[in-house]
């Protein structure tokens, strides 16, 4: 149960504070505010910048395309065997990764991660850039949680 909490708190406040971070609005803030904004948003359990309507659980679970999932599945399959136990486990990764990550953040970080295998001086960005490195970091969590689970 707690970890389902951490989780939650994970997915639904910290990820849209660093969006926020991300967008430039710890400037006007400044750090104090933001300290005490995050702090809040934690402790409730509720995004204290989200705007707009909540979503349902089963909306939230199923953001994924039908593509990215089998795309994430053959991927995994092709590097872990082609066995019905390795598909049934591949699945369950890619449902524990949206059940962590948005799409959004999950197609940020995928992008990130193939512009860097390009290469070249206009692709050191996707490299040396925080918040590059802060959304292929949150893809590498949820990869370590969903690895955990399922493997």
């Amino acid at each position: 149960m707690i970890r389902q909490r951490r989780i939650d708190l994970e997915r639904g406040s910290v990820l849209q504070m660093f969006s926020f971070v991300r967008a430039g609005g710890i400037k006007a803030l400044g750090a104090g505010l933001m300290t005490l904004v995050l702090a809040l948003a934690l402790s409730s359990g509720q995004s204290a910048l989200a705007a707009g309507p909540k979503q349902s659980m089963a909306d939230q679970l199923n953001d994924y395309p039908t593509e990215a999932r089998a795309d994430y599945v053959f991927g995994c399959m092709a590097t872990n065997g082609q066995s019905s136990d390795v598909l049934r486990r591949c699945s369950c990764s890619i449902d524990v990764i949206a059940s962590i990550l948005p799409y959004e953040k999950y197609v940020e970080a995928a992008t990130v991660l193939s512009m860097r295998q390009t290469g070249g001086e206009r692709m050191a960005i996707f490299s040396q850039a925080a918040s590059a490195r802060e959304l292929v970091a949150n893809l590498r969590r949820a990869q370590a949680e969903a690895d955990i689970v399922c493997f």
